[in-house]
């Protein structure tokens, strides 16, 4: 350079720029949350869930971490617009345990990380090519009822040893609750059970009907579906299920602790809290396409001594002796 002080001034200017850089404090991350069925009044057990988890990895919400959470209270067709404004915010990542939500996120963005916690099968639903190697910008947790079908409807017999006839409460508007009743009706087979089907749509089912097609087919027990709708009037699914005497079995511990007799499912607020684990990966750089989506390994049994006695059952004592709770 021709003029020795302007090349000086010129360096001096860049050092300065880049000590003021690295002395700029870190982006804070922003973390998109999208719960199916909870509200801001009455927060979803996921979600506290999922906040104790950022909590234990040192996460500090507003100091650290900033969380965007949403709320479909139930209603799927809000859902795609709660997607729309996680991603106009460009939020770093975005978790939700509600498949309609993943499949929306998916459609809008394929370069936000996405954490799943799922019921439904993801490699089946075409989310993600493997669950060993997601592919994708997917990844997660799936909790497979393939197996626990099976499990659940040999509970069924233990419990009501006469049963032939088992009514299954689904969404068939739900990707996720039609691949469980498939999963259901060919677990039925080996065990010489009928499955009848009760599928219920809209905002607001007609949840009554189902019931009463259920009691004139002389249906011996029940089986819901866990669905954002589901989950949304499950006190009314317990309520109706115990004014009609059937024995019902779940796929999550707190349908029992609202009314349902049984449940055999792994642990909700487990599963929430372990999705933590893979914001943090992620924030820290990892792909979503190179972390394998978890299942998980630990199930409990639950049984809801008080419906029992409220529908005339009574609990095998060897069935009892299984459980890792009971409620009383």
């Amino acid at each position: 350079m021709k003029n020795p002080s302007l090349w000086l001034l010129t360096v001096l200017f860049l050092a300065f720029v880049h000590i003021g850089e690295a002395q700029q404090p870190g982006k804070v991350p922003r973390i998109g949350f999208l719960s199916g069925s909870g509200d801001p009044a009455n927060p979803a057990n996921s979600e506290i869930a999922f906040r104790h988890g950022l909590r234990d990895l040192g996460y500090v919400e507003g100091k650290n971490i900033l969380l965007e959470i949403r709320y479909a209270r139930g209603k799927r067709d809000r859902i795609a617009d709660l997607v729309g404004e996680l991603t106009q915010l460009n939020v770093d990542v975005i978790v939700t345990g509600n498949m309609t939500a993943v499949r929306a996120a998916k459609q809008k963005t394929d370069t936000i990380p996405i954490v799943m916690v799922t019921n439904a099968d993801p490699v089946a639903t075409k989310l993600i090519d493997s669950l060993a190697r997601p592919g994708r910008n997917i990844t997660g947790i799936t909790n497979l009822n393939r197996d626990l079908s099976a499990k659940r409807l040999e509970l069924l017999k233990e419990l009501v040893p006469n049963a032939s006839r088992v009514a299954v409460l689904w969404d068939d508007t739900n990707e996720g609750s039609a691949i469980g009743f498939k999963e259901y009706k060919t677990a039925a087979l080996p065990l010489a059970l009928e499955i009848q089907s009760l599928p219920v749509r809209g905002a607001e089912p007609d949840f009554d009907r189902a019931f009463e097609a259920a009691a004139k087919a002389h249906a011996h027990a029940l089986i819901p579906i866990r669905s954002a709708i589901i989950l949304r009037h499950r006190n009314r699914i317990t309520q109706l299920a115990s004014s009609k005497r059937l024995p019902s079995i779940h796929d999550g511990v707190s349908d029992v602790e609202t009314g349902g007799l049984a449940s055999y499912s792994s642990n909700d607020a487990d599963l929430f809290k372990r999705a933590a684990t893979y914001v943090d990966k992620i924030l820290k750089g990892a792909k979503p396409a190179d972390l394998p989506v978890e299942q998980p390994t630990k199930f409990e049994l639950v049984i809801n001594l008080k419906t029992a006695k409220q529908i005339g059952l009574t609990i095998p004592p060897n069935v009892l002796a299984r459980a890792d709770r009971v409620i009383r």
